[in-house]
């Protein structure tokens, strides 16, 4: 940790300066060692992080990966709105994206057109993620362990007579929303509500959030909403990983 803590320090030292740095003045910036501060330059110039010209050192444009990941997830859901606003309007249902944390889903952008819950839901409102189709998204993206793992130390239980509360037969549940590639959920919240919904990607192509329509239940919800809900949906992601794109630097292209 320490080591990293150094590493760090030259980096800043490096990014105010403004200009490059030779070894003394580094070493005088960040107030370490010669000796230590000329492992660290080393050190980051073999990562790719850090260019040396002759006596002089200075960062290069791939630090860029260490900020704009975060950024760009920032990003997501101020460029969300519009799209999502835009799907709302085509299938008259309200829209979500939210990401998870812990055991919950976080809701990070909404449209509503109709209020189906009995909770009001708005951005910060959060939810489980075992029984809802954002959250099965999300669980879907992580590792075997941390799904199994994240499970275990969930509250399971029955919400609804139709709420699945099996930790067994969950896991499969969320297995198949990760090879379908989108998760419907239905009256397992809340009755009377039913739900789709699928990944967002970053340009990594890590899931980064979940995109979501819910609706009312009815006879044949499952039909309508993987024939009509579900392709706007993706559309709707794909628009959104493209905006996201675009909106950072060309050097971390």
């Amino acid at each position: 940790m320490q080591s990293l803590a150094r590493g760090l320090a030259v980096l800043r030292a490096l990014g105010t300066a403004g200009e490059p740095l030779t070894l003394s003045a580094a070493a005088l910036a960040t107030g370490l060692s010669r000796a230590v501060v000329r492992r660290q330059l080393l050190t980051l110039a073999h990562l790719g992080y850090v260019r040396q010209e002759g006596r002089d050192f200075s960062l290069t444009a791939r630090v860029l990966e260490l900020g704009f990941a975060y950024l760009g997830a920032l990003a997501y859901p101020d460029l969300a709105r519009a799209p999502l606003q835009a799907l709302a309007d085509r299938v008259h249902e309200s829209c979500s994206l939210g990401v998870l944390e812990g055991a919950e889903v976080v809701y990070m952008q909404r449209v509503a057109v109709s209020k189906l819950m009995s909770v009001g839901l708005g951005i910060g409102s959060r939810l489980p993620a075992w029984c809802t189709s954002m959250g099965r998204v999300l669980l879907g993206a992580l590792t075997e362990d941390a799904l199994e793992a994240r499970i275990a130390a969930s509250d399971l239980r029955r919400l609804t007579p139709h709420t699945c509360a099996e930790p067994q037969e969950l896991l499969r549940r969320i297995r198949q929303a990760r090879a379908d590639g989108y998760a419907y959920v239905e009256q397992e919240l809340e009755r009377g509500l039913c739900s789709v919904a699928v990944p967002l990607h970053n340009r990594a192509g890590a899931v980064v959030g979940a995109l979501n329509v819910g609706m009312a239940y009815r006879e044949n919800a499952r039909g309508r909403a993987l024939a009509e809900i579900l392709p706007g949906l993706r559309s709707t992601a794909a628009e959104i990983e493209r905006l996201a794109g675009a909106a950072l630097p060309d050097s971390t292209r």
